[in-house]
C-alpha cells in the first residue's frame, strides 16, 4: 500500500526540466566595440567643420569687379554695358574693380570682348586700338542693302552695287562692275543703334573692319551710296 501511495503522489509531477524563475534571466553577451568606425565618424565631423570654416573665410575674401553685359568690339568703350559681380580675390589676376569703372570707360578694347566676360585690365588700352593691318570704315546703307538682323560681330561680304564705279588701289585702277565684291569677308565692328531713324527711313550706319588695302575702295563706294553687305560664313577677322 505504501508503494502505491508513493507512486500516485508522483504521478502529477511533470517530467520536464525545471524552469528558471522570472528574475533569473540568461546573461547577454557584451557588445562588440568598433573603434575604427568611431574614429571614422570623428574624422568626418572634423572634415565637415574644416570645410565650413574654409567657405566662410573665402566668402569674406571677395571683391566687386566689372563684367560686360554686351559684346564690346575692338576700339570701343564698355560704356554702360557693364554690371558688378563678386569674385574671389586673387593678386595674380588683374581684375578691374567696380570702383575703377570711371577710369575703365576712358579706355578702348584691344579686341572683341564677349558678353558675360569678367574684365581684366589687360583687355583695354588708351585710344583706339585696331588689329594690325586693319582699318575701320563707316558706311551708310539704305534699306535693302543690309540684312535685317545685322549686328556687331557679324562677318559680311561688301559689294559695290554701282555699275559705273571704278576702284583704285595704289597707282593701279581696275573697273568694278555692279555686284562685284569689294571685300569678301569684313567684320561688322559697330551698328548704329538709333532705332528711331532706322524705322522711319530704313537707313542704317555701320562700321566695318577691313584690310587696310581694301579700305579706300570701300570708302569710295560708301561715299557714292553704292555699298551693300551680305552675311557670309566665318568667325571674323
Amino acid at each position: 500500500m505504501k508503494i502505491q501511495e508513493r507512486t500516485g503522489a508522483g504521478a502529477g509531477r511533470s517530467a520536464g526540466p525545471a524552469q528558471p524563475s522570472v528574475g533569473d534571466r540568461l546573461p547577454t553577451p557584451p557588445r562588440e566595440r568598433k573603434p575604427a568606425l568611431a574614429a571614422l565618424a570623428v574624422l568626418l565631423i572634423l572634415l565637415g567643420a574644416l570645410g565650413a570654416t574654409t567657405l566662410v573665410l573665402r566668402a569674406g575674401d571677395r571683391i566687386e569687379v566689372v563684367k560686360v553685359t554686351k559684346e564690346i568690339e575692338a576700339g570701343e568703350s564698355v560704356g554702360d554695358n557693364v554690371t558688378s559681380v563678386m569674385v574671389a580675390a586673387d593678386d595674380t589676376i588683374h581684375y578691374v574693380k567696380w570702383s575703377q569703372l570711371g577710369a575703365l570707360k576712358e579706355l578702348k578694347a584691344k579686341s572683341t570682348i564677349y558678353a558675360g566676360t569678367v574684365v581684366i585690365g589687360d583687355m583695354f588700352a588708351e585710344g583706339s586700338s585696331l588689329p594690325a593691318g586693319k582699318a575701320a570704315v563707316g558706311v551708310a546703307l539704305k534699306e535693302g542693302q543690309y540684312p535685317a538682323d545685322i549686328k556687331a560681330g557679324d562677318v559680311v561680304a561688301v559689294y559695290n552695287v554701282d555699275t559705273s564705279s571704278t576702284s583704285k588701289t595704289g597707282s593701279s585702277a581696275t573697273s568694278t562692275s555692279g555686284g562685284a565684291a569689294i571685300v569678301e569677308n569684313a567684320k561688322v565692328s559697330k551698328v548704329n543703334d538709333d532705332s528711331d531713324a532706322t524705322v522711319s527711313t530704313g537707313n542704317l550706319s555701320v562700321t566695318l573692319l577691313v584690310d587696310q588695302a581694301d579700305a579706300a575702295a570701300v570708302a569710295r563706294a560708301a561715299s557714292a551710296s553704292a555699298v551693300a553687305i551680305v552675311h557670309v560664313p566665318g568667325t571674323g577677322n
